[in-house]
């Protein structure tokens, strides 16, 4: 018969929630991904289209607009925004944008050209002329004021 003394079995659930704590955090970094890895970001792509959802969210909002490709052929992109607490810095809420709102968007293009997610670097709604970019931000702060925290 074996016996084992308490602090080999303490060792055992210490190793036993490293292990847990490991997985999770994989899966953590794997689900925060760097947009380099998915999007051309040194390119960009102008679409015009109709909203036709907005899911404002963390880590990630998303906006999802029907525009056409370059053949000209009625596409459903979905264009990946930064998360919900910059947004609100921003004075972006979850009302901003509705489904049926024809936008224009600025955006770096998936690495799979069959993939129709893009980065959303520019959003602009001409009804009203509301605008959003991060360079229009970092204007509107001024030369001394440093950035909102991140």
């Amino acid at each position: 018969m074996r016996v084992e003394s308490q602090s080999g079995s303490a060792w055992r659930a210490v190793g036993v929630c490293a292990l847990v704590a490991l997985v999770g955090l994989g899966s953590r970094v794997a689900a925060h991904h760097s947009f380099a890895n998915l999007y051309f970001e040194k390119e960009t792509i102008e679409l015009e289209g109709v909203v036709t959802e907005f899911q404002y969210r963390n880590p990630h909002s998303w906006v999802f607009l029907n525009a056409p490709d370059s053949f000209g052929r009625m596409q459903t992109y979905a264009a990946e925004w930064t998360g919900r607490a910059g947004l609100e810095r921003s004075g972006v809420t979850k009302d901003t944008l509705r489904a049926g709102d024809r936008v224009r968007v600025w955006a770096a293009p998936n690495r799979n050209p069959t993939d129709l997610r893009v980065h959303l670097k520019r959003i602009e709604r001409p009804r009203d002329h509301w605008t959003w970019s991060p360079q229009e931000r970092r204007e509107e702060r001024g030369p001394d004021e440093p950035p909102a925290p991140r």
